[in-house]
């Protein structure tokens, strides 16, 4: 069963065999499934992106198919209201691109066009920095190109899937510029110095199965389950403690204050219910094997 929002630029699939949907006019889709039980969906407008909500996550498409998703300064605006809603609710984010291309880059148009002014406002950098920082798990899905901006983008989730097509690079030296939204700093960490400076420097491009042997990807599926494979992942991280996650998160992205942080996350998890509430459910699990 597929709900579509017309004027929304969103289409959100949910439910099943024998499901119906209502969308309201403020965009919300409640989704009633054969078994009658009743989740809601809300669409919000973007000219961008396609933006699904979900009960525990987002799904965000990257949207200009005339521009292979070109990462233009709109585009950035729309992604730093989804960063807004995230923060504000935190979900499990899942970042993939319109029809078989992640993001061919950034939108030389506009870069062309920006000076020095523009570089320090870091128009790119700060962006892909919030996504990092967002309290919950980021995901990447990517298949096809993810170059410059659109590399950096998937550098800056904190896990990232691959379809057997995917192209990483940073050409950015070609145009004369450096990759400067992270890319420089944020790729060492991911792949090693050496790997970092054949992409930075030599213009080395990895596809999927090098991106994989490099530790940047998880892993590399058939394109048509690759979405599949994302919500998987996806479902699997939700059924965690969302506490422990966004603490997890925070202790890993925080260098050098190890191991005080690891010890005041620990002590606030320690003294939650949930711990106490899942803890006894596996000793119970254990005791009845």
């Amino acid at each position: 069963m597929t709900a579509t929002s017309e004027g929304a630029g969103v289409t959100a699939t949910n439910g099943g065999p024998g499901a119906t949907a209502r969308t309201d006019a403020a965009g919300v889709t409640a989704t009633t499934d054969a078994a009658g039980t009743t989740a809601t969906t809300e669409l919000r407008s973007y000219e961008t992106l396609l933006v699904e909500e979900r009960a525990d996550r987002v799904v965000v498409t990257l949207h200009r198919p005339e521009a292979r998703n070109a990462i233009s300064g709109h585009m950035i605006s729309e992604l730093h209201q989804v960063c807004e809603l995230l923060e504000r609710e935190p979900k499990l984010l899942l970042l993939t691109g319109h029809g078989g291309v992640f993001a061919g880059g950034a939108d030389i148009a506009e870069l062309l066009e920006r000076g020095r002014d523009e570089a320090l406002r870091g128009i790119n950098s700060r962006l892909f920095e919030r996504v990092r920082r967002l309290p919950m798990p980021t995901l990447a899905a990517v298949d096809g190109w993810a170059l410059g901006g659109g590399a950096e983008l998937a550098y800056a989730c904190d896990l990232r899937i691959a379809g057997p097509d995917a192209v990483f690079g940073n050409p950015e030296p070609g145009l004369g510029i450096i990759a400067a939204a992270g890319a420089c700093w944020r790729l060492p960490e991911l792949v090693g110095e050496s790997v970092a400076k054949q992409i930075l420097l030599a213009g080395r491009q990895l596809d999927a199965r090098e991106a994989q042997s490099a530790g940047l990807v998880m892993d590399v599926v058939p394109a048509e389950k690759l979405l599949e494979q994302a919500h998987a992942l996806l479902d699997r991280m939700a059924r965690q403690s969302a506490a422990a996650l966004r603490l997890t998160k925070l202790v890993v992205d925080s260098p050098g204050a190890h191991p005080v942080a690891d010890d005041l996350a620990q002590a606030v998890l320690f003294e939650g219910q949930d711990k106490k509430d899942r803890m006894t459910r596996f000793l119970e699990r254990r005791s009845r094997a």
